[in-house]
Order: structure tokens, then C-alpha cells, then sequence
């Protein structure tokens, strides 16, 4: 494939904040959302490839706390941010043109080598080759993206790279504390509690901003505590979704997986998300009740907590958890237009399931899998 003439990019979202009350409608109907998702890893990847197919004015805020894999290696060469999950995020904002599908394939590409660069995916050393050119994580992320011709904005969820700690039980009912984003995310035991390094990080006004004129703020999928929550635990970015005039939704994970949340249900995991938000309101929930087995009881629970569930078949269908583009984007556009409504069909309920079984590798499970 030949490297072709650069299309003219989408226009980058004003700066504008938005102001006033709670928002029920878009104040132009006529406008496409403005949407933020909140995540990291093939989680928030998967979120984004649906919601370009919505919408242009599009923020991806991305959790910068990889230590393993190209991004762990980079990290502890040079005084930068993970670029992994940053990288993901804009390769799945790339265009649907020859430009954009070379561009994205070229961004992913890793070389396999006996050498150095073994492991390296070629966007790592690009973006840390513009953030040291460029003196600004933010303004290199935005060349970047520029030259993709990104359909949206990616941010990181810090100016610094933060460490992630996890105090984890044992099988055994001891505890133990682990520390590193990849180390929990695999750890064995259950994971108790989860703190960020530093706690109070420096945020980029342009996160705050985004938030600030959103019409949608989107939190999840990914994985719960290394992609998820520590959006929530960073003082700046909860205040700011917590006062912010947008709509907030939750989309549940398709698999509760077999990292560092197994043995807890899709139940478990949005209880513990409104654990690591007080005071913050969420207005909806996306859940696909053909794969979790515990939608029933989800939606219970989301109820009790004023939670709107909008159930749709959101996953490819054919048993493995992940993501139809197609299929989310068609639920977010009813989320965006308040059509609610249930699909008929069910997974099987846990109890029916047969003893030891577990739920398959999920997208969520892959973050950090190819950093």
C-alpha cells in the first residue's frame, strides 16, 4: 500500500465550556454530542471505534499508569508518560481512509528483533519522540493525531506518570500489598483496595475543560481497577465529572474476566465504582444481558442506586466477549436519543452455570497485553 495524499482533518472541538444546569438534551439538536470516555487499554479502545461512527467532537481522557510491556520499558529509560494505552486509543480513532488505515497499522507496528527494539511498538518512540521534541505531552499528542487524522482528541489522565497500588487477599485470608499496574491487574487474591502514586497528580486544563463542556461523560469498559477507577480517584478529574453539566453513563464490562477481578460479578463491579465515586451521580448503565449473568441482578442494583439501564447486545455474538463497533455505537445513539427498551434475550444465570466454570479472557483482560 502506498503512502497517499493527507485528507484534510476534522476540526478539533472548540474550547468552549459549557455553563449552566444539568443538561436532559443536547442544547442543538441538530449537533452531534459532545462525548468523553474515561478508560485505557483495549477497553477504552474498543469504546472509541464505536463512538466515532457517533460523533467528531470526541475526548478520550487515558489512564497513564502502564509499567509493563514497550510502554514499562520506556518509563524506566525516560522521565515520560506510558505511551501504550495513549497510542491504542489514537490508533482507534483513525479514519476509515487509506490514509488512516496505513497510518493506524503503522502506529500498532512491532518489531520483532534479536536487539533492543524487540517488543517497541513503533507509536511509543514516535509519541515520546514528539513529547521531547515538543516539550508538552498534550500538544504532541495532538500533532500526533493531526497526522492520523484522528476522529476526536486523546489526553492523558495526568502530566506525570502515576504508580498503581493494590492491597490484595490472599487465598489463605492474609494480605498482602502489590505494586505496579501490570502486577495487580494479574495479581492473585481479591483485590481490596486499590491507591494511585502520586495521590493528587498534576491534570491538564484541557481534561477539566473537556469534562466541563461535555454532553456525555462515559466511564468504562476496561479493566475495573487499573483502567477504570483511578479516573475517579484523581481529586481534580472527580470533581470535575461530579459538577460537570453532562449526562454520566457506566458501560459494564462484557466479562468480569480472569484478572483482577475474578470471582466478583458485573453486580460487584458497579458497586465498587459507586464506592470510589461519592457524590457523584451517575444518569445510565450499558449493559449487554446476552453474555453477563448477572443482569438481572445489575439492573437491580443500578436501579437502587438511580441508575438507568439501557440493555443491548453490544458484543459480537458468537461467545466471546468483545465488542461489535457497530452494535455499541447503535446503543450509545439510543442512550443519546433516551431510547430505553430491553432486548429479550438473557445469558444463563450464574447459579445455572456449572460449578469451577469462569468467564473467558476478555477484551478487558488484554490491557497492557499490547503495550
Amino acid at each position: 500500500m502506498s503512502i497517499v495524499p493527507r485528507p484534510q482533518r476534522h476540526p478539533r472541538p472548540s474550547g468552549e465550556r459549557a455553563i449552566g444546569g444539568r443538561r436532559s438534551r443536547r442544547d442543538d439538536a441538530h449537533r452531534p454530542p459532545r462525548v468523553v470516555a474515561l478508560g485505557g487499554g483495549h477497553g477504552l479502545a474498543a469504546n472509541l471505534r464505536a463512538l466515532r461512527l457517533l460523533t467528531d467532537d470526541l475526548t478520550a481522557i487515558v489512564t497513564v499508569a502502564d509499567n509493563g510491556g514497550s510502554s514499562g520499558r520506556i518509563r524506566t529509560e525516560m522521565p515520560v508518560l506510558p505511551p501504550g494505552d495513549l497510542r491504542m486509543a489514537l490508533a482507534a480513532l483513525c479514519e476509515d481512509s487509506e490514509w488512516g488505515t496505513i497510518w493506524g497499522e503503522v502506529i500498532q507496528h512491532r518489531f520483532r528483533t534479536d536487539g533492543q527494539l524487540n517488543g517497541h511498538a513503533l507509536g511509543n518512540l514516535l509519541m515520546v519522540a514528539l513529547w521531547q521534541i515538543l516539550e508538552d505531552p498534550v500538544e504532541g499528542l495532538d500533532q500526533m493525531a493531526e497526522l492520523l487524522g484522528a476522529r476526536g482528541r486523546v489526553l492523558p489522565m495526568a502530566l506525570e506518570p502515576l504508580d498503581i497500588e493494590a492491597t490484595v487477599r490472599n487465598a489463605d485470608g492474609t494480605e498482602r500489598t502489590v505494586s505496579g499496574q501490570w502486577q495487580v491487574a494479574t495479581a492473585d487474591g481479591e483485590v481490596l483496595d486499590v491507591r494511585l502514586d502520586p495521590p493528587r497528580p498534576r491534570v491538564s486544563e484541557e481534561v477539566i475543560e473537556a469534562l466541563g463542556r461535555a454532553d456525555w461523560i462515559i466511564v468504562g469498559p476496561g479493566s475495573w481497577y487499573t483502567s477504570v477507577l483511578p479516573h475517579l480517584m484523581i481529586p481534580e478529574i472527580a470533581e470535575a465529572i461530579r459538577t460537570s453539566p453532562a449526562r454520566r453513563c457506566i458501560t459494564a464490562n462484557l466479562s468480569v474476566g480472569m484478572q483482577e477481578a475474578e470471582g466478583m460479578t458485573s453486580t460487584d463491579l458497579l458497586r465498587v465504582l459507586t464506592e470510589y465515586a461519592p457524590g457523584c451521580r451517575f444518569d445510565a448503565l450499558v449493559a449487554d444481558p446476552t453474555v453477563l449473568h448477572d443482569s438481572l441482578e445489575l439492573v437491580d442494583f443500578a436501579t437502587e442506586m438511580g441508575i438507568r439501564t439501557l440493555l443491548r447486545q453490544v458484543s459480537v455474538g458468537d461467545g466471546q466477549p468483545l465488542h461489535d463497533p457497530v452494535r455499541l455505537a447503535a446503543a450509545y445513539r439510543d442512550l443519546f436519543d433516551d431510547v430505553y427498551g430491553d432486548v429479550p434475550s438473557v445469558a444463563p444465570a450464574t447459579e445455572d452455570r456449572p460449578a469451577g466454570t469462569t468467564d473467558p479472557a476478555s477484551e478487558e483482560d488484554t490491557h497492557g497485553a499490547d503495550r
